[in-house]
């Protein structure tokens, strides 16, 4: 199944797309949440969809969609999972993940602007694979990793790297302005994805091709990334892992590329579809 959000922005409805057409899915729930994934919303869904297909509404025509998850606790990210990445960085390949939070409010949805920070002039873009956690995860073993996991979306990981680099401190200061998580345009679950670890990931920048990868290329794969993360903190259904960005970003060119007001950032992974942000300038 590929779930959807859409309508304005904090009065998304549920929805479903399904062999290319998007259903109104408000008849069966109000939206997806933790409380949907906690209380085995994906399985009464797939029963409830096989009986009432033909009795529900398409979504209107041209619809925003929103991020295909509502509120999660966190959105924690994984740097420097890329090897190549990690060498455009000036960084060495990390012996465990490097992880950081993002803050929930910098979400938005896959085809929302995304403006540029006031104080800022070094954003810059990051397509990532994000793991949608289905259940409560604590101290997980690695063989176990995936039975935790709901689903799979494509996230851009804005980053200000000024914020992030320059200011001292931790990352999470450069990637958790406002509209700094475009997410969706749908999360697909897991049978919909026959291996997360072998899937093309692009992004193109006013239509040139900067990060064309494949998760094949991960330091870390999912299961690990998972098991590790709930050694720390409690994964709850709905939290959000970002699996980090492969080589390409601005940060790695000489000299280094940075988003400015009107460019347009387009991207992608295999089974995960499309999403495409246009940069705003800052304004309250």
């Amino acid at each position: 199944m590929k779930l959807i959000r859409f309508g304005a922005a904090g009065k998304e409805k549920a929805g479903l797309e399904w062999e290319g057409k998007q259903y109104d899915l408000s008849a069966f729930t109000a939206d997806y949440d933790s409380a949907f994934l906690a209380e085995g919303g994906l399985e009464k869904l797939a029963a409830w969809w096989q009986d009432n297909q033909a009795n529900c509404p398409l979504i209107p025509p041209g619809s925003r969609l929103g991020a295909p998850i509502a509120d999660p606790s966190k959105i924690i990210c994984v740097g420097l999972n890329y090897s190549k990445h990690a060498k455009e960085s000036g960084m060495e390949i990390p012996k465990e993940p490097v992880l950081f939070f993002k803050a929930t409010t910098a979400l938005c949805g896959p085809n929302d602007d995304v403006m540029l920070p006031r104080g800022g002039d070094k954003t810059d873009w990051e397509v990532e694979l994000a793991v949608v956690i289905g259940k409560k995860a604590s101290y997980v073993e690695k063989e176990d990793a995936l039975d935790y996991v709901a689903g799979y979306t494509l996230h851009n990981d804005i980053s200000e790297r000024g914020f992030q680099l320059e200011r001292s401190g931790q990352w999470v200061k450069g990637k958790s302005c406002d509209t700094f998580a475009p997410l969706g345009p749908f999360i697909a679950t897991k049978d919909e994805i026959a291996n997360p670890h072998d899937l093309n990931l692009w992004l193109k920048l006013n239509d040139e091709l900067l990060q064309d990868s494949n998760t094949s290329d991960f330091v870390f794969d999912i299961p690990t990334v998972v098991s590790y993360i709930s050694q720390f903190m409690t994964l709850l259904p709905g939290d959000i892992i970002s699996t980090g960005t492969p080589a390409g970003v601005g940060l790695g060119f000489d000299p280094p590329r940075y988003l400015k007001a009107g460019d347009v950032m387009e991207l992608g992974i295999d089974g995960l579809g499309v999403s495409k942000q246009k940069t705003i300038p800052f304004s309250k």
